[in-house]
């Protein structure tokens, strides 16, 4: 029997570093449907639009960590392209293949570049930048890792930074593992979804971490279906 009242680490297929080719094409445009038709994309920018407000800054860097194929730099560079902003992007990830798909996928974009870093090495601190997200990232760690990485974050980032992941919920659990069954043509897919519900958070682990990294001002909200919006502010 399926258990949610702890994290689980299982790993996941699309964590292997050396995942390429077709299958690993396919998985990335699955999860870009996924996250646009369950509303994920709005947890992303509206954490942006929340730690920008009353802000001065008249140009805003931000890093997309774990940026996968490039999608959501996408949908953050349409934002701030409504909201008048002018935003330079850096998306980093450390696996090779998945940035140089990015690269392609993102190549008429002039403001955003690219960077295959480990978030725990010394080349990640190299740069500041004002503001960090991570989407459906964060749950690939365990609690442990994961006060590490928002150490960093918090060394890293000036303004302050957007997390959007999973909540972990039977229903959010049985929903997907459902309907990836039936509309998936990925295995990974197929394999990870379940299980990076199982890794999900729920409200009081987030806030634990954060406070063990040295966060002092954050705010946590729910939004549909079953994601967290953290935004973390200096």
């Amino acid at each position: 029997m399926t258990s949610f009242s702890k994290r689980s680490y299982q790993k996941e297929l699309i964590d292997d570093l050396n995942c390429d080719g077709d299958e690993l094409r396919q998985t990335l445009r699955e999860l870009k449907t996924i996250n646009k038709l369950l509303g994920g994309n709005k947890v992303t920018t509206g954490g942006i639009g929340k730690l920008l407000k009353g802000s001065r800054l008249k140009e805003v860097s931000i890093a997309d960590i774990g940026c996968g194929g490039g999608d959501m730099i996408r949908v953050m560079y349409d934002w701030s392209q409504k909201k008048q902003i002018h935003t330079n992007f850096i998306g980093v990830d450390a696996n090779p293949n998945t940035i140089a798909m990015a690269a392609d996928n993102l190549r008429d974009l002039a403001n955003v570049r690219f960077d295959v870093a480990d978030v725990f090495g010394p080349h990640f601190q190299q740069q500041q930048v004002d503001i960090i997200t991570c989407t459906l990232f964060t749950h690939h760690f365990t609690g442990e890792e994961l006060v590490r990485m928002f150490r960093s974050f918090r060394n890293k980032a000036t303004t302050g930074i957007v997390v959007n992941d999973l909540h972990r919920h039977p229903l959010a659990f049985y929903s997907i593992k459902i309907l990836t069954r039936l509309f998936s043509r990925s295995r990974l897919v197929i394999n990870d979804a379940p299980i990076s519900v199982q890794r999900g958070f729920r409200k009081n682990e987030l806030e634990e971490i954060l406070r063990k990294a040295g966060w002092e001002k954050f705010r946590i909200r729910w939004h549909w279906a079953f994601r967290w919006q953290v935004v973390g502010m200096r």
